[in-house]
């Protein structure tokens, strides 16, 4: 890959960070919170979009995003008001610009963008601006150039040289850049002599640890050119004040005006940089013009030597992040899988050959085992994300949905923060997809229907995801009309997906819309009624080891809940045996264990059983028939029961031979090689090199009838 490429990669890679910052603003600004910083922070986000599509000449973008950001220039300056319908604007021109930086990533040739002509227009009518009028060099401040950095050491036709007078603003540090890599990226074009200047640096006690008090001076001679230095400091344009001059190929200044004084002032040059840099964009421009800096009244102190680091204030912390190949991650993955295999082994060596607890190497054991899983826990938390940049997506495919509908909803996510494998992040997101179109096309109602049902014109999604015991809880809930489940019922009977004497709860009739094929669409649209969808969705959480389920309330809304694992990699499972085979069941899917109470088991018919426990009966399922280890077995045997709670709620009471222990296992998925084994959801490796199974509780319930076991719950507990 070439330095172009890399860099290329590198910029679409920090896009994504500032669209989520652009994305939060304008979230934060429609809830009410438009303040200066806000706005100051959206612009931001847009400005540095702009700056790097033009370094690669991406015309669609820089074209788009200049508009919008003179839109937010005026807002910022209080031009314009905040109001609902601006925010729409803005909104949509948020997503339009995801649309273009994600084509510009994946190589879609640039056809100018007609798609977003009429939103173009509808931003330049915010501005007042002419529509015909095109982003000038004078107001975009910057000229779009193809960057080319193959090869540093080429022969140019002189050597130059160049002072950089450079001195970063607060926003600087706050947006977590770092001026000691800029002048280390600037020192590698050629010969430097840096130059830190402190006189601006205060008393100890007046000192504020947030502020920028130091500026450089840089003496470089290279063979790159002025566009080449000025491009050092691309992305921290409008954050800092830079003034770049050429001395000549001879290296003499004696003939050079007096720089600029960047200390700090009380005036205007004190505030938001950008909004300097923005307005001189406004004025015209001239052959000599150079990028907006902070002028000075008086020439600045000749310069000094840099203080040694430790004498200065450093700023305010940020963190600091390293990207690493994900595929570097996944072999690290698989190697701490292997440990965890290995430490097994040795566990269960240690138990055959008898050495007694409490010995040096059964201590020495045990804080290997605790070691192996703190690198573990350490080595997931790597892979795990937060499900923010995904949540903001499906907010920008809920207003499209909305606008392809014609239908006013408003998107609420809750529990953003909460983070997930980024394998299982990557492959929510079709599924996702799917449910919120299905929540905007089916679950809300248009804006008539709404107000004669008393409720709002607005109809409102919502979107959370929170941790619950070890596993992810995500849940997509509108406050439609909820499911008609008589249409649906009737929908199922005639396209012959169920007999028209079937005996269902309204659990059963919700989850008919699971079924391909299925669907209540009465035409054809653009995003229903081909009768693919929802049947799509459920295979594909399963695939990730999860479970959906339906809650609908009629005339309220409905509630879609995906359950889902942490990680794809490991888990915490319970070890037993039936039938002579010993497998493994996910501990997140167990309640309690106990022995089989003879006394409480009643027969239902020739085939069927349940049992009490605690006032409720439970449905027992016979884990070795259902399996084919065995044939069926007197329940009331010597036989222990693992009381389960499936994803759709359903409890069920399994029943085992015995159980070993209960241990931490690395998955080994079976998808690729046999295909999907119904009641197991992966393999895993034991202690002693033998193959384990990884059973499925909810398919290996619902195998056994799962409707049948909500209704004998019910009814019987009633007794």
């Amino acid at each position: 890959m070439s330095k172009t490429d890399e860099l290329r990669a590198t910029f679409f890679q920090e896009s994504e960070d500032l669209l989520e910052q652009l994305t939060d603003g304008l979230e934060e600004m429609s809830g009410g919170d438009a303040d200066t910083e806000t706005v100051n922070s959206v612009f931001r986000a847009v400005h540095s979009i702009k700056g790097g599509a033009g370094a690669f000449a991406l015309d669609a973008v820089v074209r788009f995003a200049h508009r919008f950001e003179n839109v937010l220039d005026a807002l910022r300056s209080g031009k314009l008001a905040v109001n609902g319908q601006v925010l729409d604007i803005l909104m949509r021109s948020s997503d339009h610009l995801t649309v273009l930086m994600e084509q510009a990533r994946d190589g879609v040739p640039d056809d100018g963008d007609p798609a977003g002509e009429p939103l173009l227009a509808e931003l330049m009518a915010l501005t007042g601006a002419e529509a015909d009028e095109g982003p000038s060099e004078a107001e975009v401040n910057f000229q779009p150039m193809t960057l080319d950095l193959g090869d540093f050491g080429a022969a140019a036709p002189s050597e130059m040289q160049f002072r950089v007078a450079f001195r970063p603003h607060d926003d600087l540090f706050r947006s977590g850049n770092e001026p000691v890599f800029l002048l280390r990226e600037l020192c590698a074009l050629g010969e430097a002599q840096v130059d830190c200047d402190i006189s601006a640096l205060p008393e100890f006690d007046a000192l504020d640890t947030e502020a920028s008090y130091l500026s450089w001076q840089i003496d470089l001679r290279t063979e790159s050119s002025q566009t080449a230095v000025r491009e050092v400091f691309e992305f921290v344009d409008g954050l800092c004040s830079l003034d770049i001059e050429e001395t000549g190929s001879d290296g003499s200044t004696d003939d050079l005006p007096d720089l600029p004084d960047l200390s700090p002032t009380d005036g205007p040059a004190s505030e938001d940089p950008a909004s300097s840099n923005t307005a001189a964009a406004d004025e015209p421009a001239t052959e000599a013009a150079a990028p907006a800096l902070v002028s000075a009244s008086a020439p600045a102190d000749p310069p000094r030597k840099a203080d040694p680091p430790a004498k200065a204030q450093p700023p305010q912390p940020v963190a600091s992040t390293i990207r690493v190949d994900l595929h570097r991650i996944d072999r690290m993955i698989n190697l701490v899988g292997e440990l965890v295999i290995n430490q097994a082994m040795l566990t269960q060596a240690v138990k055959r050959d008898g050495i007694a607890q409490g010995s040096d190497i059964d201590v020495g054991l045990e804080e290997l085992r605790t070691l192996t899983r703190q690198i573990q826990d350490s080595v997931m938390a790597i892979r795990a994300q937060p499900v923010k940049a995904l949540f903001q997506r499906m907010s920008r495919i809920a207003r499209e949905a909305g606008a392809d509908t014609g239908k006013t909803l408003r998107m609420v996510t809750e529990g953003a923060a909460t983070e997930i494998d980024k394998t299982v992040i990557e492959k929510l997101a079709d599924p996702l997809t799917h449910m919120i179109r299905n929540a905007v096309d089916h679950g809300l109602e248009n804006a008539e229907d709404r107000l004669s049902a008393g409720k709002t014109a607005e109809g409102t999604i919502r979107l959370s995801a929170a941790h619950l015991s070890g596993r992810v809880v995500i849940e997509i809930t509108d406050d439609g009309a909820g499911i008609n489940r008589e249409r649906v019922r009737s929908i199922a009977e005639k396209k012959g997906l169920i007999p028209p004497d079937a005996q269902l709860t309204s659990n059963d009739i919700d989850n008919l819309i699971f079924q391909p094929g299925f669907s209540t669409a009465s035409q054809l649209t653009a995003l229903s009624g081909r009768g693919v969808g929802m049947d799509v969705v459920k295979r594909s959480i399963q695939s990730l080891g999860g479970r959906v389920s339906i809650a609908s309330e009629p005339g309220k809304g409905s509630t879609f809940s995906i359950v889902l694992p942490l990680t794809l990699a490991v888990l915490d499972g319970m070890v037993i045996e039936v039938g002579g085979q010993t497998v493994v069941v996910p501990i997140s899917a167990i309640i309690e264990t106990m022995r089989v109470p003879t006394d409480q088991v009643f027969q239902l018919g020739t085939q069927n059983a349940v049992v009490r426990i605690r006032g409720s009966y439970v449905p027992i399922v016979d884990v070795g028939a259902v399996m084919g280890y065995r044939p069926a077995v007197d329940p009331t045997g010597d036989h222990v029961i693992l009381l389960v709670e499936t994803a759709d709620g359903v409890r069920a009471a399994l029943l085992i031979d015995v159980i070993h222990d209960q241990r931490q296992v690395v998955i080994k998925g079976l998808e690729d090689n046999y295909g999907q084994v119904p009641g197991v959801a992966a393999a895993t490796i034991l202690g002693d090199g033998r193959i384990a199974l990884i059973l499925d509780p909810s398919a290996i319930v619902g195998h056994n009838g799962a409707g049948g076991a909500a209704v004998l719950t019910t009814p019987l507990a009633a007794e």
